[in-house]
């Protein structure tokens, strides 16, 4: 899929002059639609970019680190509430909980000791962890959102601790090589950019460090490409079941900590951070290091993303990100999905069931759709039910998740009313059961 030739004129001219503006040496973005990179906007000539250039992700590489922990929590290896201690014993921070960890509410400091971890080489994990202890807890746990960078680095070493495999490993064995990711690195590998801090006054640049982080590599190491970085967002939209269940994915998205308490338009989640967009919400994640800044949008119903790269630090390339993400939405909504007649009837049971039903003058219409009821109550909200025994239907999705639809049946084995959370339906407006 495409975007239109109107919505690519806009990007692009948006990109040519946010990095004129922006005094960026390159700067390439990447529309993707439906699973496929359908656009690519570049701008800059040092180097001219293209799809198959590597730049540094930076804190993008934390998704994939957030990934590789739910999948062992898939696995029962760990749970999300285990405290730290139960698996690195022997830290001042042992209190702390995976899920804190993962989402920046455990109230831990941004930054492991020593040089700023971002331009000096890293120190092993046993060193990192030698250098943690109760002092390195800023606030008490879900005070306040207090992003860190050391979180995901003992988040790394507890993955090693786990599985017996350094985490570099264990990100291409179960993430990088399933999804074809093959220009998605740990080091640098050509053709990539050189990064840069750009001189404010004078617009000369003076290349930046290319550090290996070590021990706090999983918070921000990477290298992609824009066409491996628009497959990473293609995943985050629709997910490869034999990498991450989808349920599992959109509970990553959940909020666990509010960033903006003033306007609610931020927030995070279990590795991936929120943004608030009118009536949107886009989950991703931005990325910096020295020379290097990175960009993750994506809006999950339509299955629609903005990535980015640009090789100078401080360039704001997430704002960019999200006014484009809005633009192509807004530009182009999603096409409906056509009706389609249903393949077989449903049974007597299910049949039975379907049509209007009332409780206290509020409307529940009950229709059936593969299999399952589709519960429509005011015409607003919708649940959609699985059938768990006679009678008995679970709440799948909509404010009736989880919930129980109970089949109530006279003494002729007529159904009489649906008891839903115990609200009891019945059939006429006026009837009491």
């Amino acid at each position: 899929m495409t975007v239109l030739p109107e919505t690519a004129r806009q990007i692009d001219t948006r990109v040519a002059q946010a990095q004129a503006d922006g005094h960026t040496p390159s700067l390439v973005v990447g529309v993707v639609r439906d699973g496929t990179l359908a656009h690519v906007a570049v701008a800059g000539e040092h180097p001219r970019p293209d799809v198959d250039l590597q730049y540094r992700v930076g804190s993008i590489s934390k998704t994939m680190t957030a990934t590789l922990i739910m999948q062992l929590r898939d696995a029962g290896r760990l749970a999300l509430d285990d405290r730290l201690e139960q698996h690195l014993p022997g830290t001042g921070v042992g209190a702390l909980t995976v899920r804190q960890l993962l989402g920046h509410a455990s109230g831990i400091q941004r930054e492991p000791e020593g040089d700023w971890w971002e331009r000096a080489a890293g120190v092993d994990f046993t060193t990192l962890l030698a250098e943690v202890d109760a002092d390195k807890i800023a606030y008490p746990p879900h005070r306040a959102y207090h992003y860190s960078n050391l979180a995901y680095g003992l988040l790394g070493g507890l993955l090693e601790r786990l599985t017996g495999t350094p985490w570099a490993d264990l990100l291409d064995e179960r993430i990088l090589t399933p999804l074809g990711l093959r220009r998605t690195t740990y080091a640098a590998t050509e053709p990539y950019a050189r990064g840069y801090v750009v001189h404010p006054w004078h617009g000369t640049l003076r290349e930046e460090p290319r550090t290996d982080t070590g021990a706090m590599a999983p918070a921000g190491q990477l290298w992609s490409t824009i066409e491996d970085l628009g497959r990473w967002a293609a995943f985050l939209a629709d997910p490869d079941p034999a990498v991450l269940a989808a349920e599992t994915l959109t509970e990553m998205c959940a909020p666990v900590v509010i960033s903006d308490l003033d306007s609610w338009t931020g927030g995070h989640g279990l590795g991936l951070e929120l943004y608030r967009d009118g009536e949107r919400v886009y989950v991703g994640h931005g990325g910096s290091m020295p020379g290097y800044v990175a960009a993750l949008l994506v809006h999950r119903s339509t299955r629609t993303a903005v990535v980015g790269f640009a090789n100078s630090y401080g360039f704001p390339i997430t704002g960019l990100g999200r006014q484009l993400l809005t633009t192509v939405l807004d530009a182009e909504p999603a096409f409906p999905q056509p009706w389609r007649p249903a393949t077989a009837a449903p049974d007597a049971e299910s049949g039975e069931l379907t049509g209007r039903w009332w409780w206290m003058g509020t409307s529940l219409d009950l229709s059936w759709d593969a299999g399952d009821l589709v519960a429509h109550v005011r015409g607003e909200r919708v649940s959609r039910f699985t059938a768990e025994g006679t009678d008995r239907w679970r709440g799948r999705s909509g404010p009736e998740n989880g919930e129980i639809l109970s089949v109530l049946r006279d003494d002729n084995g007529r159904a009489q009313a649906v008891d839903i959370a115990t609200f009891v339906f019945t059939r006429s407006p006026d009837e009491v059961p």
